[in-house]
């Protein structure tokens, strides 16, 4: 007859005959230890490799609108998109994560987004080159002079590159911070592509006449997706060999003995069963523990505001660059960059030192409720600073100023034309912007009048310019290079912007995970994992999904000249008027936060009142007190679960 070895014999019996008679030595608990390692390890790589892909096509959004000439709110479809996967099984898997195998599911999570990642790339090398949208000038006699102005009618299609070649804190804390780490690379990686031209390897780059400063560059920004699918496999390869569950440290003893039994002079050791899903016993108690979810009043409010929040924070991740681009004069790639190595670092540091204070203090519920509430308040009112960071309009003749000294036709259709270039017939519908000695951008360099022209490139220098009025040259003698004309202004208030977005995320971020704390103990322990769920299915629903499309929607209205595609229409936004652009972005950006500010204060009130310290409370408030610092360490150890909410998610919630 089986029966049960004690902890005292399972020490004095290191070895043990196997069933053909051999010796074998008992496996010792530490073979579960180097499982869970595994486990550790394999998790903060996908939490990781998660991050990193996320953030990554974040700040490709620019590239993608230029690339297949696209609004910003069909960017914001795009990007919103992303949601839709994840709202399928969010809920799914996480009430029913404890009863599947978890492992596997995280594995076949990641090589979906993998085949994402390789699937988006597709488009890139199904239309061939990206031929970027410019002049097309007529040779005069001489070798190095070309007419931009010309009598004769020019239809002004974009030309075709010709200068192609040939050949074309603790195991929990080092899995979070896998997850922060993970967004800031992305961001980074992003920066490097963006820097990179699209076609690179099959065009001669030297040769191009625009620069990552211009809105019509385009970075290599399939590059960095084939980066991004090859992390995703290789994450989903550990998981596939992973058990059903691993045993947590100080579990591992008692386990193995209560797994062990003795049989005459042969010891066996079997495995604990893998328990059986019922489909219909998990699902029949979906909608009460739903009803008690939504009865918590506190619950109630904190979903609320963490719509908000995602509202707020999806709209700043998504256009942040294409703001820094247009307001202060920085390439797409720079913007990205400081993003990267400033804004990002400085949010998980602000994250980590929140969780720091609640465990230095042993913080209750109402104390961080306080905490919270004050830090945002605090960072909401620094935030309407960004109002003061002001930057002029980028002057455009013909479209956001007069000509020079010259008067308007009058004609509606020839709203871009002057008395200096009205016989230069030149396309209404192009962009390809120089700069005149006057400061004074033009659209194109017929539009400024100019008739000759020398070098090539990005060296080209148009001359004679009919409606650019230089200095001491006076009224078409002046000349006029390629590009857009700098407002130093604007380059001088970036830093000043930068260090003022960096405070408020700091100060955000120190309040967020305090922030994300009052959710665990608002609700019962078995509904924890459910609520993460709910949660960040209402952040995606009612925030991460909407929220691109009308900031995009929005930010289109203030878009003054809409480039061409080459099969006709319009393409990607080529002007904006930089003042309103700044007032639709930035007001809709506090007006969330005002809101916020507002369920703050009510989540503040609610708390203290259910967990006021006297009577019965007083218990309620030092349990929770004790229950703090574990918490804290061991949330990812109880429930790690494929749809619970990530760091990296967590993070864009608290800024």
């Amino acid at each position: 007859m089986d029966r049960p070895i004690s902890a005292g014999q399972l020490k004095e019996k290191s070895h043990f005959q196997d069933n053909d008679g051999s010796v074998v030595p008992v496996k010792t608990p530490c073979h579960n230890c180097s499982k869970l390692k595994i486990f550790l390890g394999a998790l903060a790589f996908s939490f990781f490799a998660k991050g990193f892909s996320g953030s990554y096509m974040k700040s490709m959004s620019s590239q993608i609108e230029r690339r297949f000439e696209i609004s910003s709110s069909i960017v914001g479809i795009i990007d919103g998109s992303f949601e839709i996967g994840n709202l399928m099984v969010m809920v799914l898997v996480s009430y029913l994560g404890p009863r599947v195998h978890r492992p596997k599911i995280i594995a076949v999570g990641c090589l979906v987004m993998s085949l994402g990642a390789f699937l988006s790339v597709m488009p890139q090398f199904l239309m061939g080159r990206y031929n970027y949208e410019r002049i097309t000038v007529s040779v005069d006699n001489s070798t190095t002079s070309v007419s931009a102005c010309s009598s004769a009618s020019s239809e002004g299609h974009p030309v075709t590159d010709a200068m192609e070649t040939p050949s074309t804190m603790e195991n929990v804390g080092l899995v979070r911070s896998s997850g922060m780490f993970g967004p800031t690379l992305g961001f980074l990686l992003g920066s490097f592509c963006a820097s990179l031209w699209v076609d690179i390897g099959v065009v001669d780059t030297d040769a191009i006449s625009i620069n990552p400063k211009d809105t019509r560059w385009v970075g290599a920004w399939w590059l960095g997706l084939l980066i991004c699918g090859s992390v995703n496999f290789i994450a989903s390869l550990p998981f596939w060999f992973l058990p059903y569950s691993v045993p947590k440290e100080g579990e591992n003893q008692t386990q193995k003995i209560s797994n062990l039994s003795v049989q005459g002079d042969h010891c066996k050791i079997d495995s604990p069963a893998q328990p059986q899903l019922k489909f219909s016993e998990a699902v029949k108690d979906f909608l009460p523990a739903l009803r008690k979810l939504f009865g918590n009043s506190i619950f109630l409010v904190y979903i609320f505001l963490t719509i908000l929040q995602y509202n707020a924070l999806v709209g700043i991740i998504t256009y942040e660059t294409k703001f820094m681009e247009q307001q202060f004069n920085v390439s797409v790639a720079r913007a990205i960059f400081l993003i990267g190595v400033i804004l990002l670092p400085i949010t998980i540091l602000g994250m980590f030192l929140g969780g720091f204070l609640i465990k230095k203090f042993k913080l209750h519920i109402t104390e961080m409720a306080k905490f919270a509430c004050i830090t945002f308040v605090a960072a909401y009112l620094l935030n309407l600073l960004y109002f003061t960071c002001s930057c002029e309009v980028l002057q455009v003749a013909g479209l956001t100023t007069p000509y020079s000294g010259i008067e308007h036709l009058s004609s509606t259709k020839n709203i871009y034309m002057a008395s200096c270039n009205a016989d230069c017939s030149c396309n209404l519908d192009q962009w390809d912007p120089v700069c005149g000695d006057d400061g004074i951008t033009y659209m194109t360099a017929c539009f400024a009048g100019c008739k000759s022209s020398t070098g090539t490139g990005k060296n080209m220098v148009f001359h004679n310019c009919s409606c650019v009025e230089g200095q001491g040259h006076g009224l078409g003698n002046s000349s006029a290079v390629l590009g857009q004309c700098q407002r130093e202004s604007c380059t001088k208030a970036f830093p000043y912007f930068l260090a003022l977005q960096t405070a408020c995320a700091f100060i955000l971020a120190l309040g967020g995970t305090p922030t994300y704390m009052i959710m665990f103990r608002s609700v019962s322990p078995d509904l924890k994992s459910f609520a993460v769920g709910i949660e960040t299915l209402g952040g995606r629903v009612l925030g991460g999904l909407p929220a691109p499309i009308y900031f995009g929607a929005l930010i289109d209205e203030t878009c003054l000249k809409w480039g061409t595609k080459s099969c006709g229409g319009s393409g990607s936004c080529r002007v904006y008027d930089t003042k309103e652009f700044r007032n639709v972005y930035l007001g809709l950006i506090a007006g969330l936060r005002a809101g916020c500010c507002v369920l703050y204060i009510v989540l503040s009130v609610l708390i203290m009142k259910r967990f006021k310290p006297e009577g019965k409370e007083v218990t309620d408030i030092k349990n929770t007190e004790r229950s703090t610092s574990k918490e804290l360490d061991t949330a990812n150890k109880k429930d790690i679960l494929p749809g619970a909410r990530t760091l990296e998610e967590s993070e864009e919630t608290r800024m």
